[in-house]
């Protein structure tokens, strides 16, 4: 599995967060990887890795976000947009192996297949002055 298909299945269960109390994530975990049958241990690990590092850093990092977005608070963002957001500035800020122009790219690509018409220049755009905070 590439490394777009493994942050892809990382947005997917950040944002199934969104819709789940915190005590029910390690059984929605159970079930999601039960369907990934095809993930191997290291990959399912990575997955499940980052997702609870970006998960435990939602506050932090919604407070960037929210820092660097005018007129666009969290509250106020879709949740695809929101969720590519986290996770991307989690990337830009604790993910050494990741590079900042990497980590902005591919959110514009996540945007592009989950997101709205506008979701890749919105995304592009907050996460551009993202990188001049950092």
């Amino acid at each position: 599995m590439s490394r777009r298909e493994l942050r892809e299945n990382i947005f997917k269960l950040l944002f199934l967060q969104g819709f789940h109390q915190e005590e029910e994530m390690p059984e929605q975990l159970a079930l999601y990887f039960e369907e990934m049958e095809e993930l191997k241990g290291a990959q399912r690990e990575y997955i499940e890795t980052k997702y609870k590092n970006t998960a435990d850093r939602i506050q932090e990092l919604d407070a960037v976000i929210d820092g660097v977005s005018t007129g666009w608070k969290t509250s106020r963002m879709s949740k695809v947009d929101l969720t590519i957001l986290r996770l991307a500035v989690y990337e830009m800020k604790y993910d050494e192996e990741v590079p900042v122009k990497v980590a902005i790219n591919e959110a514009v690509e996540l945007a592009k297949k989950f997101g709205q018409d506008e979701s890749p220049s919105f995304i592009n755009g907050i996460l551009g002055a993202v990188a001049r905070e950092l």
